[in-house]
């Protein structure tokens, strides 16, 4: 089997430089706080107008949308796939499993930015709200992910004084 030649941190420079309000949820996300486990594939949530600029974005490393923008947006997901996969969820507003309504301005505006390379930063949500994604589907994997995610947050509160 032939590995991949997909180049990750020029992947999220292209998104940055899109300007696509673009937050990288899922596994993903965990790897790049510095959690272990493993994933495959790229979850992002982006602005439910940005499809088409995310698309280019992509384009140059040859993912290719599985649905239009408009047929994006009227089933709020889509993929991008090649050798990489790219789950993009695009909608303004998500339940959680529990009836939680999660709005994407909401967990835009409590973002966090980290930076990747020079020049290259990551959005992902705030852990509170990287919390509540992994709440959309609740798999036995997102319930060990938000226990990790939990324990980060009290790491991060104890370092920052707080309790």
């Amino acid at each position: 089997m032939e590995g991949s030649e997909f180049d990750e941190v020029e992947f999220f420079r292209a998104v940055q430089k899109s300007g696509t309000r673009a937050l990288l949820i899922g596994r993903r996300a965990l790897v790049i706080l510095g959690l272990p486990v493993l994933t495959a594939d790229y979850d992002f949530w982006i602005h439910i107008d940005d499809a088409d600029a995310f698309n280019r974005a992509a384009e140059p490393f040859g993912l290719v949308p599985t649905r239009t923008p408009d047929e994006a947006r009227r089933r709020g997901r889509y993929v991008l796939e090649n050798l990489e996969k790219v789950d993009v969820l695009v909608a303004r507003v998500v339940p959680t499993v529990d009836g939680v309504d999660v709005s994407f301005q909401d967990v835009w505006s409590r973002r966090r930015t980290l930076d990747l390379a020079p020049g290259v930063s990551v959005i992902l949500p705030g852990l509170d709200d990287l919390i509540l994604t992994k709440k959309f589907g609740a798999r036995p994997k997102d319930l060990e992910d938000i226990r990790l995610l939990q324990v980060l947050r009290s790491e991060e509160a104890k370092e920052n004084g707080e309790s």
